[in-house]
């Protein structure tokens, strides 16, 4: 999987982080690393959309983000979905 909507998602459902604590996330649970350019990019259209939103924070340089209910609703949504592509492949490559 590399939508970086659903990454960042996934990322933010552990808790509040900024740009590069993503970026690393991201490259932890999922093994792909997000260039700056598409992970800004997918925080946008996230904010865009109301999946999440910033968090007050005292350091200037990095902004933290949170997932907001709807983002909550979407991920499960999305997860759900692939679940059943996953599962449904899985069956198949057994009666293969």
């Amino acid at each position: 999987m590399s939508d970086p909507t659903l990454l960042v998602l996934a990322s933010l459902a552990e808790g509040d982080k900024h740009g590069y604590a993503m970026m690393e996330d991201i490259e932890r649970f999922a093994g792909v690393r997000l260039g700056p350019g598409t992970l800004y990019g997918a925080i946008t259209r996230l904010e865009e959309r109301g999946w999440i939103g910033p968090v007050k924070s005292r350091d200037e340089r990095r902004q933290p983000y949170r997932i907001t209910a709807a983002g909550q609703e979407h991920l499960a949504e999305q997860l759900a979905s692939l679940n059943r592509v996953v599962k449904t492949g899985l069956s198949r490559l057994k009666q293969a």
